[in-house]
């Protein structure tokens, strides 16, 4: 699946997350994050803060191309994998990756930056 990230940007909205700054400069990659296996993302829709459920299996609920992401069950919302909204979405942006940075491989801090800032 996250193979995937890199084969549907023609169906999203904002792939590479250029609309707000509402991510770290430090993900912005396909996969929206530090380590491209582990995802960091607020599970809020952008639309009216509704949660989002996992939809991770290809079936016909999801609509034709499905390879797994996340589906606000409120309004009808769909995000890939990495958080990033599809066209047609009542979401006008992209789920929000908090500040976040590892202290150790296992242990990861949410709410402060990779970086100091000046």
């Amino acid at each position: 699946m996250i193979a995937e990230l890199a084969h549907h940007d023609e169906r999203l909205s904002d792939p590479n997350s250029e609309v707000t700054s509402q991510q770290p400069v430090y993900c912005k990659n396909k996969n929206r994050a530090i380590k491209p296996n582990l995802a960091v993302i607020v599970g809020i829709c952008t639309h009216l803060g509704c949660s989002p459920t996992a939809k991770l299996q290809a079936n016909g609920d999801m609509g034709e191309n499905w390879v797994g992401g996340f589906f606000c069950p409120c309004h009808g919302s769909k995000f890939d994998l990495a958080g990033r909204v599809f066209k047609g979405s009542p979401a006008p942006i992209n789920l929000v990756v908090p500040p976040y940075k590892y202290l150790t491989d296992n242990t990861l801090l949410i709410g402060v930056d990779t970086e100091e800032k000046a």
